[in-house]
């Protein structure tokens, strides 16, 4: 009976953007003409894919004991799905489910450990160590929880990559940055309405520490870092020409930064239309690049 409860908390609508990140390792793997495995390409897939779901199950999990599910006031991009809170029972299914997504992911990441040498180590170690601390600890520091998204993602793409036997080109450490900018934008953004919940529960993220404003002025950085990624990426010739097209989604970027700067204390029912934006915008630049990686 609890099966629901637990697909719901690993947030299914979400895994795209692990999808996204290994298609984006795929891509540079080609571009390196180096031949992939189609078996060890669907294991790199499900390992990623596992590995979202953990953090995503952990987080709910522990969301759920510290009480943080109780006072929030949920939208379709923020706090939670609500499963934990709808069936209680779950809970214990839940935090298991996360245990064995992690547990699986490790198992596969030893495989590739063996196949390709021990510069894979640190990446998963340090990939299983986000997952486990994210919700717990790093939400109480500012740097950290700002960042550990964005590097977990970053993981993915580099550990993918490595995994199916490519090199640490810079195309690959700019696509990496991307990644890192873009997901760490989008985590902060979507922790504008949670604020007054999460400083109940003892979190001590960005906004918490300096301030809605202060974080409006971070998302608008981080943006324009990314894009500028990008175009200073195929100005150099580091990422082929027909990458631009991931910049096609800079002006909606750039809308909402503009409007989180100017009103960064909105009311309840004007966050989802931003944060659904600021989604599509994401995962479009990354299947954008991906597009323009794989026939540049």
């Amino acid at each position: 009976m609890h099966w629901q409860p637990l697909m719901a908390a690993s947030r299914p609508g979400f895994l795209i953007l692990a999808v996204l990140c290994v298609g984006l390792a795929l891509a540079l793997v080609a571009r390196q003409s180096v031949a992939i495995a189609p078996l060890h390409g669907v294991l790199i897939l499900l390992a990623a894919l596992l590995a979202h779901i953990a953090v995503n199950l952990l987080n709910e999990y522990d969301d759920f004991r510290s009480g943080l599910d109780a006072i929030t006031q949920r939208t379709l991009f923020s706090g939670g799905s609500g499963a934990l809170p709808a069936e209680p029972a779950a809970a214990s299914l839940v935090g298991w489910g996360a245990l064995l997504s992690l547990g699986l992911v490790v198992g596969m990441g030893l495989y590739f450990v063996w196949l390709r040498g021990g510069a894979l180590l640190p990446l998963g170690a340090g990939g299983v160590l986000l997952v486990m601390a994210y919700t717990r600890w790093l939400t109480r520091s500012p740097l950290l929880c700002l960042l550990a998204p964005g590097l977990g993602f970053a993981i993915v793409v580099m550990g993918s990559l490595l995994a199916l036997g490519g090199e640490l080109t810079a195309a690959v450490w700019t696509v990496t940055l991307v990644v890192l900018l873009l997901v760490s934008e989008l985590l902060l953004l979507n922790q504008f309405p949670d604020v007054e919940a999460d400083r109940e529960v003892g979190r001590r993220h960005l906004l918490i520490a300096f301030g809605k404003g202060v974080g409006a002025r971070v998302v608008a950085g981080l943006v324009l870092a990314a894009y500028g990624v990008i175009a200073i990426g195929i100005g150099q010739g580091i990422l082929p020409t027909l990458c631009v097209l991931a910049l096609i989604p800079l002006p909606v970027m750039a809308w909402l930064s503009v409007k989180l700067n100017v009103t960064h204390s909105l009311e309840e029912p004007a966050w989802p239309p931003l944060l659904a934006a600021n989604v599509a915008a994401l995962l479009s630049t990354l299947a954008l690049l991906l597009v323009g990686l794989w026939w540049g």
